[in-house]
């Protein structure tokens, strides 16, 4: 029988997810659920949307619940809520608030019986599994995230944010330097500034004061004044000609030293180049998803991350079957 995938919220996360549900024969997509008059919404594939409100009335037609809300106010709310009446998958991406969050999850998944998978995706998700397995394996060493070349949402809306920007997009760039000191075993000690750059791409309105809205990007605290920026002034037209994908990626990396006396080096490095973050964290979730559900399966329940998850319980292959074709 299909495992029955039900998704809250219809935006990227949430299209991506449909996506990913139609590529894996093991899953059928239910119902779709939004805060939104669901007349508005328009599935790609079909399904039926409901509001919200209607999900009390669906606990016994879905396996596991898709929540598709934002890490600052949808998350924390909505994954101990739902976690009482369904397994539940979530992106819960503010690291320095994980364990709370965990904390709250897994009161009401204990005592629902439910398993509920947070902090799913890459960065928290593929990337926290990456640094856990270069750690372990390589003792005596140091670990690197880098981010980008890619599209920062949450500081894209920054700019946004300023007097006299119409639009705007922001990418996080890794500087090559720094990269390649890792890679060669140099185990530098990097400052934020040395890490990445911002570049950033800014439509104006009509009759603002470049210099000034420069400025304000530049010099705004916990998005931009760590870090050497860029700011170029474009119309709408490119903007949407450019800039219109949502790509990211990135690198974790691990150096470190084997032998009596630490004479030989390694590097482990594990990298992303994404063309759509949404689309790609979706596949992820969704493979999160399946594992959720066979957990439940076994008896188990509480709060769960990427580090519970036995690797065989993410592939729809039989046990056989991973032995002969990925072992």
């Amino acid at each position: 029988m299909a495992i029955r995938i039900g998704i809250l919220g219809y935006g990227n996360l949430g299209r991506g997810i449909e996506c990913a549900v139609a590529q894996n024969e093991d899953m059928e997509l239910v119902a779709v659920f939004t805060r939104r008059s669901p007349e508005t919404v328009k599935t790609v594939s079909g399904t039926s949307v409901y509001h919200v409100d209607r999900l009390p009335d669906m606990k016994d037609k879905i396996d596991v619940l898709m929540l598709c809300g934002g890490s600052a106010t949808d998350l924390p709310e909505q994954t101990p809520e739902y976690a009482k009446l369904f397994n539940v998958v979530d992106s819960f991406d503010t690291h320095a608030k994980i364990g709370e969050h965990f904390a709250n999850v897994d009161a009401s998944a204990q005592a629902s019986g439910k398993v509920a998978m947070i902090s799913v995706g890459w960065d928290p998700g593929m990337f926290s599994l990456n640094r856990l397995y270069a750690n372990a394996i390589l003792r005596d060493g140091n670990d690197y995230t880098f981010w980008g070349k890619g599209v920062s949402q949450g500081h894209s809306d920054a700019i946004r944010r300023i007097p006299g920007v119409k639009n705007a997009k922001q990418y996080t760039i890794p500087v090559a330097s720094a990269l390649e000191a890792v890679r060669a075993c140099e185990n530098p000690e990097l400052t934020t500034r040395q890490k990445h750059t911002r570049e950033c791409f800014v439509v104006a309105e009509e009759g603002a004061d470049l210099a000034e809205i420069e400025n304000a990007i530049k010099t705004m605290p916990n998005y931009f004044s760590d870090y050497d920026t860029t700011v170029h002034f474009i119309s709408e037209e490119e903007l949407q000609r450019d800039h219109a994908g949502i790509p990211h990626g990135g690198f974790v990396l691990r150096t470190g030293k084997t032998g009596r006396n630490g004479e030989h080096n390694h590097v482990i490095e594990y990298s992303l180049k994404l063309d759509s973050n949404p689309e790609f964290t979706a596949c992820v979730l969704v493979a999160y998803a399946r594992a959720a559900y066979r957990i439940n399966q076994r008896g188990i329940c509480g709060c769960k991350t990427v580090f519970d998850v036995a690797p065989a319980d993410l592939s729809p292959m039989s046990p056989e079957e991973l032995r002969g074709h990925l072992l």
